[in-house]
């Protein structure tokens, strides 16, 4: 990692992607299982899905920087027929 990065990252993009609340989560259900099996009865339902960080270029910003992310989210990170997903900034 360079020093820019290191002690300047720039704007970042937290992406969490989903799965539609109509589709069917094994995986949650399968956790959400364990969980009661484990003693953990407050738990009432889980629902997985998958985290990206994006550090994205000095130049990006504003509205530019949020139409990049949902792009890159629209396009590569979810499939939109299953997945939605959300998103929040920080620089």
């Amino acid at each position: 990692m360079d020093g820019r990065n290191r002690y300047n990252p720039g704007m970042r993009a937290h992406v969490y992607v989903t799965l539609k609340t109509t589709v069917l989560d094994a995986q949650g259900q399968t956790i959400a299982n364990a969980l009661r099996r484990l003693h953990h009865p407050q738990v009432e339902s889980v629902r997985q899905g998958k985290y990206f960080v994006l550090t994205l270029a000095d130049s990006l910003t504003g509205d530019a920087a949020k139409a990049e992310v949902e792009r890159i989210a629209n396009e590569v990170l979810t499939n939109p027929v299953i997945e939605e997903y959300t998103y929040r900034l920080e620089e």
